[in-house]
């Protein structure tokens, strides 16, 4: 049986970085007494990850300064990641139609290949003030997963990963993952579960881990003193198909075979 967790990276109630700063050399060569640099600057690529767990009956739009991002809204649950360049000091605004909800600032951003995940959610149960979850995904070979309880109210609820066995003999490896944390996770095929206090499933959602990917889930939710209840639910993002992967394993075993 394959262990589901390599190793703990961070936990804390705010989630920290793991990316640092890479610094850069200058290599420079002469050539007939003139220097020139015969290393180039590397072009890094940054992804902006946004999940809506912001419990309200319509769907906001995210914009750069004026620049808007979203070619549709965003809806409740959903979840997206933009290719753009994020700077230091870059403000990013969520708005509900024309009203602006809430401003996030860039404080900073790491110069190698980073996904920085951005979660908008309710501040409160009694107003609608807005409250933002950061994390930036260090560029690992391991699949990584974070966790984010944005849930508001006085349910408790704890996650645990299981493996899906391949046989029904054996019986699921599972591990509870604390929430506001970052692992990293094996690749293979999952059940995220969600159990109430009494021990009782609330909420089953599969997700596949794949090397090299960066995993988020999400409680999301709200136990509203003033307007509508949003239940208790899970997110998994990204959430490939159990099935297609399956199938592709198969594919290669036949392939190796």
């Amino acid at each position: 049986m394959i262990g589901l967790l390599i190793s703990s990276f961070a936990s804390a109630v705010s989630i920290r970085s793991l990316a640092g700063s890479y610094q850069q050399a200058a290599l420079l060569a002469k050539d007939n007494g003139k220097s020139s640099s015969f290393v180039k600057k590397l072009e890094f690529k940054h992804r902006l990850r946004v999940c809506n767990a912001y419990p309200y009956g319509a769907a906001l739009d995210v914009f750069r300064a004026k620049e808007k991002i979203t070619d549709e809204p965003m809806k409740y649950k959903d979840c997206r990641e933009f290719d753009i360049q994020l700077l230091m000091d870059d403000k990013l605004q969520f708005k509900v139609g024309e009203q602006n909800i809430g401003t996030f600032s860039v404080a900073t951003m790491p110069e190698n290949g980073a996904i920085l995940l951005l979660v908008i959610s309710r501040h409160d149960t009694l107003s609608t003030a807005v409250k933002f979850d950061s994390h930036i995904f260090a560029n690992l070979v391991s699949a990584q997963l974070a966790t984010i309880d944005t849930y508001k109210g006085d349910k408790k609820s704890n996650l645990r990963i299981e493996d899906i066995p391949t046989d029904d003999k054996t019986a699921p490896h599972s591990e509870e993952i604390m929430f506001d944390s970052v692992v990293a996770i094996n690749p293979g095929v999952y059940n995220t579960v969600l159990y109430n206090k009494k021990g009782i499933v609330e909420k089953t959602l599969n997700f596949v881990a794949k090397n090299s990917e960066a995993y988020t889930i999400l409680r999301i939710g709200v136990e509203a003193q003033k307007g509508s209840n949003y239940p208790e639910d899970i997110i998994v993002f990204p959430q490939a198909s159990a099935v297609f992967t399956s199938v592709s394993m198969l594919l290669l075993a036949l392939f190796l075979w």
